[in-house]
Order: structure tokens, then sequence, then C-alpha cells
């Protein structure tokens, strides 16, 4: 059975699109404790007697429908708002309490979390409803306004531009709006206390312990922006961030327009540098180019693992297919049960479907040559900018831009459980 977010994560309503967030919270660091407005702009897909949220353990305060209290009700992660809802409206929660992970069966606990000192939001691929309430759907895009209040002496980071930063008393509100369409999982805010490395290509935040190890291990994101630009395409978001925060990551996060870097990931010697261009390679694969259902997963970690070869062949490592040799040596001693293509809820953050997405994008480019490989990938970015595709969208550009024959490539390594030759 295909994987689909409806019927796997019982998250999101295809009822309806979310156009617009506007997302408000006053975060107390001494008790992890929020009190918050989220309004949303709802467009229906047909008229509806209910509009379902999904949310996690909050109190809700008030729910109010085109500016009129609304009959509402919350339990096991889905808010209820009665309509009816006929054209675009605008549905108002106002909500507070401790924000706490989605716990999953098969990822762990994802979504809002307190750090010794602050706060990571890694949404991936159903934490969105632990801090607001959402329509979460990985193929329901929206533009965000994102307004966080928390103590001065914290620096808050969130997706997209910074609009302002209000200081008053003790207290800082960061605001900062993301105009360009947003799945509900890469919406994140981050809050810490942190120092700010510039370049022409982003910012770094750091814990000043890690300022010149970290100083060191992102000289090169500027370069290797350069590199991505030329491979697939002109940068699609307005600016680029990372964060590294004070606590260990078991891996680093993607989140659109940032990516989050765990202490542990900081050496000073560069040697997590393949995950930096993993993280960037992600805002075209997977934040701009978005999947239209968590089984097309190949298109993001693949493409983004790719990138990783791809950065150390332009850099002056060794080359893809030399890399791209060492994967399939790797993955022949693994068993042969994954479908790239296809992959079970339990298999969709599977290191074999990282890399055997990557091997199946070496094999075309192998087939096919680097000027039609790369002008592939350029088409890619370009067509589906901003939007969401599937496997079969990527296939059929793929096929598109070459006369070869490339179906049994594609099946072969997408969609057989054994390794191609």
């Amino acid at each position: 059975m295909a994987l689909t977010g409806a019927e796997l994560y019982r998250h999101g309503d295809p009822g309806y699109r979310v156009a617009h967030y506007d997302l408000e919270l006053d975060y107390k660091p001494s008790t992890g404790r929020v009190t918050a407005r989220a309004v949303l702009a709802v467009v229906p897909v047909a008229p509806l007697t209910t509009v379902v949220l999904d949310l996690g353990t909050f109190r809700v305060d008030r729910v109010t429908v085109a500016g009129k209290p609304a009959r509402y009700s919350h339990r096991e992660g889905k808010l209820r708002v009665r309509g009816p809802v006929t054209g675009p409206v605008a549905v108002e929660v106002r909500y507070s309490g401790t924000p706490r992970p989605i716990r999953t069966r098969y990822w762990g606990d994802v979504g809002w979390d307190e750090l010794t000192d602050g706060v990571i939001v890694a949404g991936q691929p159903v934490g969105a409803p632990s801090w607001f309430p959402c329509n979460d759907r990985v193929d329901d895009k929206a533009t965000y306004r994102i307004a966080v209040t928390a103590p001065a002496s914290y620096t808050v980071v969130a997706n997209g531009a910074l609009a302002e930063c209000r200081v008053v008393g003790a207290k800082a509100t960061w605001v900062y709006r993301q105009d360009a369409p947003m799945a509900t999982y890469l919406a994140t805010v981050q809050i810490g206390r942190y120092e700010r490395l510039s370049s022409s290509d982003g910012e770094v935040m750091v814990p000043p312990p890690l300022v010149r190890a970290a100083a060191h291990d992102f000289a090169r994101q500027p370069a290797m922006m350069s590199v991505f630009a030329r491979l697939f395409g002109s940068y699609p978001f307005e600016g680029y961030r990372v964060v590294v925060t004070a606590d260990e990551l078991e891996v680093p996060v993607e989140a659109q327009g940032l990516s989050i870097f765990g202490a542990n990931h900081v050496d000073g010697r560069r040697g997590h540098e393949r995950l930096v261009a993993h993280e960037l390679a992600h805002q075209w694969f997977g934040n701009s180019v978005g999947v239209a259902d968590w089984q097309h997963i190949w298109l993001n970690e693949g493409f983004a693992t790719y990138a990783e070869w791809l950065w150390s062949e332009y850099s002056g490592g060794p080359p893809a297919a030399v890399l791209a040799g060492r994967s399939r040596a790797s993955l022949s001693r693994l068993p042969q049960d994954l479908r790239v293509g296809a992959p079970t809820a339990g298999e969709m953050f599977d290191d074999r479907l990282y890399q055997r997405g990557a091997l199946t994008l070496h094999a075309l480019r192998t087939r096919v040559g680097d000027e039609a490989f790369f002008a592939i990938l350029r088409t890619w970015t370009l067509t589906h900018r901003y939007g969401t595709a599937t496997t079969t969208d990527f296939t059929a550009l793929a096929q598109y831009h070459t006369d070869a024959e490339l179906g049994p490539l594609f099946t072969g390594w997408l969609f057989e459980p054994a390794l191609p030759t």
C-alpha cells in the first residue's frame, strides 16, 4: 500500500488548505510555558461543517471563526472547530501550556523540545502540532509570520527574514516573515544564547564557547552555496541561517531557510562538513521543491546525500564516482529488502534510503552524462520551485532530457529490493 500522510500519521485534512499562518508566542524559559495566538487563513476545498486542526497537549482558551466565537472540541491531538465554512476565512486560536514533543512509533519524539538552556524545534515529519495548530500535511504549503517574545538575554531564530526585534524592559519580541510557501514540518523556532557569525551568504548562530571552532567549520559554506547555485539553480530563499545549539543532537535538522546542528557537529576540524552540505542542499531539495507525499522522501534525502558527494568532488575531495562505489559496496553487505520509491514508515529515515537514493542519481548521471544530468536538476528546481512533486514527475522529466530508455534504471534502483548491478 502506498505510504500516505492521511493513512499513516492521522495528521492533516485534505478538505481545506491554509494560505497563511500568523503565530504569536510568549515563552517563559523558567517554566517552559507558552501563551500563544494563532490565526490561520483557511481556504476550504468544498463547504465544511467542521475545520479539523492538528494541535498537541495545550489548553485551548478561545476560538473564533471570522472574528466570531466558535464552538470547538480538543482531544487526541485534534482541535475540531465548528463551522459552517463556505469560503476563505480566518480561524483564530488562543492557547497556552507547556509544549511537548509529538511521540511517534517510528521516529521518537519530534517537534518542540527543551534544551538545557533554550528551545529547539525539529518538526520532521509530524512535529508541527507540538507548538501550533495547523493542517499538518506535507503538501499543504503556506506563508508565515512568526513572532516570539522571550527574555532579552536570549536570541530567537525562526524561518524567513527578521522583520523587527522590539525590546521592552527585560523582554524582546522577534518577528520573522516567511513569504515563500512552507510545509508545516519545516516551520521552526530556535531560542538560545547565541553569538552571530555573518557572511555574504548567511549567518551562523553559535554559543560563545563554540565561536572559534564554528568559524572554521562553516568557513567554506559560502563556497558551497556558490557551487550548489551553479549546479542546482539559484538559491531559492531570501537568506540562510545555521544555528548551533549548546546541546548535542543526534543528527542535524533541516528547516526552511535554516539548519540546526548540535555542539557535537562542531569540532574545529570540519569533521562534519558533509552534513553542512547535506542540510544546505535541502533548501533546494525538500524545502523549495517539497514532496507531495512522504513516500517520495528519496527526492529529499537521496538528493541531499548526492549533494554531499558533489561537494566532495567540486572541493577537491574524492569524486562522486568513488563515493558511489564505496556506498554500493557498503549497501551490498546489508539486507536487500528496501524499495526506495515506496518505503514503509519505519524505512523513511533509513540510511539505506539516503544512500540508494543518491546512487539512483549517480546511475542517472552516468547514463545521460553531466550536461543532461545537471540540466535535469536545474529544470527540476525551477519547474517545481515553491511547490511539491512526485517520483513520477522526476522520472518523466529525466526521460524528457534523453533518448536513452530510463525505465529499467529507475525501476531497478527505486522499486526493486535487490541492488542493481
